[in-house]
């Protein structure tokens, strides 16, 4: 999802909810901690040098069970951070704590905001010699790499 879409989206809720990937509801106290600009700059195994930037939200739960954020508080904080996060229309991912932080993306179904998973790849596939067809799967099967074999 693209803040343009969140925005959108906003703009026609009486009320805010998120769903994990198993359709568990988030508290409906959470808070919105943080908006922020993210950007990765890697080389991939291949050594293709590459960036991503993504715009950051962090929601988090706390014991105070009668705070609720309304949609126009969440476009309110949304226009704050335009100064941080420029004005491109940005792809969203979302930090929630769980066991460990987990890092999702955003979809919405016309009533909830859905945290999808998100998923590694590799991105040199070439030069790692793992047929296209691999990336195709639903679960990719754990490659190893050997000595000379030109992979990471």
């Amino acid at each position: 999802m693209k803040i343009s879409e969140l925005k959108e989206a906003l703009a026609g809720l009486a009320a805010i909810s998120f769903r994990l990937p198993d359709g568990t509801a988030l508290p409906a106290h959470f808070h919105m901690t943080e908006v922020g600009l993210v950007t990765k700059h890697f080389v991939d195994c291949g050594g293709v040098e590459r960036k991503e930037t993504v715009a950051n939200f962090q929601l988090w739960e706390a014991g105070d069970y009668d705070h609720r954020l309304a949609p126009q508080k969440f476009l309110h904080i949304l226009q704050l951070s335009t100064r941080i996060l420029g004005p491109q229309d940005l792809d969203i991912e979302v930090e929630y704590q769980q066991a460990t932080i987990g890092k999702f993306g955003l979809a919405f179904d016309g009533r909830d905001f859905l945290l999808t998973p998100k998923q590694t790849a590799c991105l040199a596939q070439d030069a790692c010699g793992i047929p296209s067809a691999a990336f195709a799967l639903p679960q990719l099967p754990v490659a190893t790499c050997t000595p000379g074999g030109g992979c990471c």
